[in-house]
This record gives C-alpha cells, sequence and structure tokens, in this order.
C-alpha cells in the first residue's frame, strides 16, 4: 500500500509505502525546483504521524467518567478519536469514589481486551486524582468527597482492576508523603504527573527530584490568585525535567501563556485536548454530571450555564488545537503537530515517537490546512484505514 501526499515538514510531496504496518519507505516525488513552479502539489493532502492525546475524559457524548461505563463506549471513543487523526490516547479516569475508579478501569482493560482497535489505540490509563489539592481552585471540578491523600494500596487495587494499564496518574505533591509515593510509581512504571496543585515551590522540587516527569494542564487547574513569585507555576515552568501539557483551545489559556510554555518546554510541549464528553457536539445547553447545566458555544468554549466567565471543560480535540497554535502564529505547522504527536509519544517510550520515518509504526494521518482551519481526510493506525465519523 502507498500513501501520497505532502510531508508535514518539508512541504515536499511525498509517497509512503505501507507493508504489514510499517513504513517501509518515503519517497520524494517531486524536487524542490519543480516545486516552485507545480500548482498541482498545492491540492495534495498533508501527510504527519498519528496524534496521541494523553488526556481524554470523553467526546461525542460518550462519557468514561460516567458510572456504570461499557466496553463499547470505550471502543466508540477510540474509533471516533481514530477518525480525528488520534492513533493513540490515554483514557482518563478523574476523582471519584474508589470503587467507582475500579469499576471504570476494568471496563477500559475489558475493551482492550476484547478488541483489537482498543488494544492498538489505548497506550495506558490517565488517573487524574484522586490525590490532588483539596483546595477551591486548584481542586477544579473534582468532587472534594473523593479527594484523598496519596495511598499505596489504593493505587494497586486499580491497578490490579486496571491489568496494569494505569499509566500515567496525576497528583499534588503537597501532601506528606508525596515524595516516597512518588518515587514508588515510578519504580512501578506509573509517569507521575503533577497537577491540581497548591504544592509549595519547594514540594515541587521535591516532586520532581522523586521522579515527576510532567505537568497535567499547566496554568488550569490552579488558584485565581498566586504570589508573584514564587510560586507553583514559576517552579514548574522552570523544571527542564517537566513535560508541560496545555490546553490551546483559545478558552484555556492565554496567547502570551501559550508562548511562554512553548519557548520553556520546546521538545517537551505537548498539546492535550482533556476533551469531556461535549467534545464534538453541536453549540447548545446540556446538562453534564459534574458541572450540572453548561453552553457549548459556536466557538468551542464549554461554559457554566449563567456563568459564562467559568469554564466547564475543554471542547476542542487535538487537530483543531494544532490548527489554532498556526493560526496564532504561535509555531509553524511541524513544531505545533509534533506537540501533539512526536513529544507526547517521546514521553510515553512509544516507537511512534519517530514520526513519519522509515520503520516506524503506520500511523498516519492525512490532512488539509484551510486559513488556519485543519481538517483531517483520513487516518490510519498500523496501516489499516480508519472508518470516518
Amino acid at each position: 500500500m502507498s500513501i501520497i501526499g505532502r510531508h508535514y515538514r518539508t512541504g515536499l510531496p511525498i509517497e509512503v509505502a505501507v507493508r504489514e504496518g510499517r513504513i517501509t519507505a518515503i519517497t520524494n516525488t517531486i524536487t524542490v525546483t519543480e516545486l516552485e513552479v507545480s500548482p498541482r502539489v498545492e491540492h495534495l493532502p498533508w501527510l504527519a504521524p498519528g496524534l496521541v492525546d494523553l488526556q481524554v475524559n470523553g467526546g461525542w457524548g460518550l462519557d468514561l467518567n460516567t458510572a456504570p461505563l461499557c466496553p463499547d463506549t470505550v471502543l466508540q471513543l477510540t474509533r471516533k478519536l481514530q477518525s480525528q487523526g488520534v492513533t493513540s490516547y490515554c483514557p482518563t479516569l478523574i476523582t471519584n469514589s474508589s470503587e467507582q475508579i475500579a469499576e471504570a478501569a476494568s471496563a477500559i482493560a475489558k475493551a482492550v481486551r476484547l478488541n483489537r482497535d482498543a488494544a492498538e489505540g489505548i497506550v495506558g490509563i490517565h488517573l487524574e486524582g484522586p490525590f490532588l489539592s483539596p483546595e477551591d481552585g486548584p481542586r477544579g471540578a473534582h468532587p472534594r468527597q473523593h479527594i484523598a491523600s496519596p495511598d499505596w494500596e489504593a493505587l494497586s487495587r486499580w491497578q490490579d482492576a486496571a491489568d496494569g494499564l494505569i499509566r500515567i496518574i496525576t497528583l499534588s505533591p503537597e501532601w506528606p508523603g508525596s515524595a516516597s509515593f512518588i518515587a514508588r510509581c515510578c519504580e512501578s512504571g506509573i509517569l507521575v504527573s503533577i497537577g491540581h496543585t497548591a504544592a509549595t515551590p519547594e514540594q515541587i522540587k521535591e516532586a520532581v527530584s522523586a521522579g515527576a516527569v510532567m505537568s497535567t494542564h499547566l496554568g488550569n487547574g490552579a488558584h485565581l490568585m498566586l504570589p508573584r513569585h514564587p510560586n507553583y507555576l514559576w517552579e514548574q515552568l522552570a523544571a527542564d525535567e517537566l513535560y508541560g501539557c496545555m490546553i490551546a483551545d483559545g478558552h484555556h489559556l492565554p496567547l502570551s501563556v501559550l508562548a511562554v510554555i512553548l519557548r520553556m518546554k520546546r521538545n517537551r510541549a505537548i498539546l492535550v485536548s482533556d476533551a469531556v464528553s461535549l467534545s464534538g457536539m453541536p453549540p447548545g445547553s446540556y446538562h453534564l454530571h459534574i458541572g450540572g447545566d453548561v453552553v457549548l458555544t459556536a466557538e468551542g468554549r464549554l461554559h457554566l450555564a449563567g456563568q459564562p466567565e467559568l469554564l466547564a471543560g475543554s471542547a476542542m480535540m487535538l487537530p483543531d488545537q494544532v490548527g489554532y497554535l498556526v493560526k496564532a502564529g504561535l509555531s509553524g505547522l511541524p513544531d505545533a503537530w509534533d506537540c501533539a504527536s512526536v513529544h507526547p509519544a517521546r514521553l510515553l517510550g512509544l516507537e511512534q515517537a519517530a514520526g513519519l520515518e522509515v520503520g516506524a509504526p503506520a500511523d498516519i494521518v492525512s490532512f488539509s490546512m484551510d486559513g488556519g482551519k485543519l481538517s483531517v481526510l483520513q487516518c490510519w493506525k498500523n496501516g489499516r484505514i480508519s472508518p470516518q465519523s
């Protein structure tokens, strides 16, 4: 099988040969000189490596955090994501009762056991909570009654229920004993991300020294007012060891903050959707089990009904966030795409970190760009084309 388009980094027309789920050859079909005079090149789609989303709560009306979670819901979401170019992702479970976390983790594990698409698309569960800050602001929409201090026995139970699929855990290192808990997670192969935190700069430093490797949606899940300096945001920005995740939807972070994260983190800057169940749904009024009555605007802003200044989650998928960075002039297409593909794949140690190169898995996305609007045309997972929504 071969796929023809323009390489997302060079802009050159290429033919990508695929065999047994791998890229076996990439051939330039036109020279740079010919490129300058050939109008047909403009009509070719762009080709890029598959997107990798480390934080997905749901989408298209499908919710991973509404009990009971059915394996079929997980499968449907996986296929919907692949149709939008997301070839690998971390289904994200937020703060809940211990029993409901275990049940949801078990449902995801069952989907992986029973279905090839789920097994190939899911690269690990992201557990966002319950070991978060209990304070208003940093806690965000996570239910206070289920917030708890780090508990290794509880995490072990959830990991057993998940068949070992828990790959990332977001926690706040403000709790006593956090450093030793983080170190233990690292030893067991779980990546630790700092988020929803009211930790002191010293506690952030201790977490990084213990092995924390990421910041969850940096700049969000924080107090409305902070000391000028020092504070937990500066500390995370300055830590070269930490990958910095950001939601670039035009609502969660201003352009200036996105620019700072991109400059500070560079090849450790990561785009995440943090998408909730209303992502991909038409604008209108809805009711969520967390957040209550909400409004999704035509611009993709999801806010509490009657309180448009208060966000109720993210409703923009990764392709649109890549397009947003490019249209805003914060990044060129190659680097913006890598923030949503190569960088997160590298963090997880996936083969997809090789990008669009010979020998890499044939996770490939073809798309068009029109005035900053990025539209996914087709997607291949391990060389198999994904159904389009």
